[in-house]
C-alpha cells in the first residue's frame, strides 16, 4: 500500500513481510561503536562473521503465499532482503558513520556503507540455498537475528547480479586487506 506524503511529495510505503528468519542468532553481531584499536575491532568483526557465515538458518515463507517458491530450489544461491527489527530508531537517524566503527577511516555517508543503521534498514544477503522443504528455505551465510521479517527472496543470477569492472574505494580495499590479515595472522 502506498500514500503520498504531503510534506515531501514522496510516496510512503507499507511493507508486509513475506516470511520470517528462524535463527540461533539472538543478539546483534554488528556493534557500531567499540574498541579504539582498529585492528582489534577488525579481528572481532572477522571472528563474528566467521562464526555466523557457516550457520544454517531457516527462512520461513508465509504459507498463505502458496506456490511463490516454485522453482527456487533450482538455484544454488538466493538473495534475501530482510528488516533488522532490533535496530533502535535513534540509530536510523545516523547520516554518517566510520565504516565498521573504525575511527581510522573517515566518516562516510550511510548510503556509501553496508551499515544496518539506515533510514530504511533493508538488509540484503546473498546466501547458499541448502534446501527447500515446502515453505521453508534452509540457507547458509545469513547473518540475521531470529525473528527478522523477510521482505523478499530473489534468485541470485551471476550474469545480472555480479557486474564486471566494479570499482571500490581505497578505504574498502584497506578494510578487506585488514580482514584477511586478521584471519590469516601476521606473515
Amino acid at each position: 500500500m502506498t500514500t503520498l506524503d504531503k510534506d515531501t511529495g514522496c510516496l510512503e510505503m507499507i511493507l508486509r513481510p513475506v516470511g520470517v528468519v528462524r535463527s540461533e542468532i539472538t543478539t546483534p553481531t554488528f556493534l557500531p561503536f567499540g574498541d579504539d584499536d582498529p585492528l582489534a575491532r577488525t579481528k572481532k568483526a572477522r571472528a563474528r562473521h566467521q562464526r555466523t557465515k557457516t550457520l544454517i538458518l531457516e527462512v520461513v515463507i508465509d504459507p498463505s503465499l502458496d506456490g511463490i517458491l516454485e522453482g527456487i530450489e533450482e538455484f544454488s544461491h538466493i538473495i534475501v532482503l530482510y528488516w533488522p527489527h532490533r535496530i533502535p530508531e535513534k540509530e536510523r537517524t545516523l547520516r554518517q558513520v566510520h565504516p565498521m566503527g573504525r575511527k581510522d577511516i573517515p566518516l562516510k555517508g550511510i548510503f556509501a556503507t553496508r551499515s544496518p543503521a539506515r533510514p530504511n534498514p533493508v538488509l540484503v544477503s546473498v546466501v547458499r540455498l541448502v534446501e527447500r522443504t515446502g515453505n521453508v528455505l534452509r540457507v547458509e551465510g545469513l547473518e540475521a537475528l531470529d525473528g527478522s521479517p523477510v521482505i523478499d527472496v530473489k534468485p541470485f543470477i551471476g550474469i545480472y547480479d555480479a557486474p564486471e569492472n566494479s570499482v571500490f574505494p581505497d578505504w574498502l580495499k584497506r578494510l578487506h586487506a585488514d580482514l584477511e590479515q586478521a584471519e590469516t595472522g601476521p606473515g
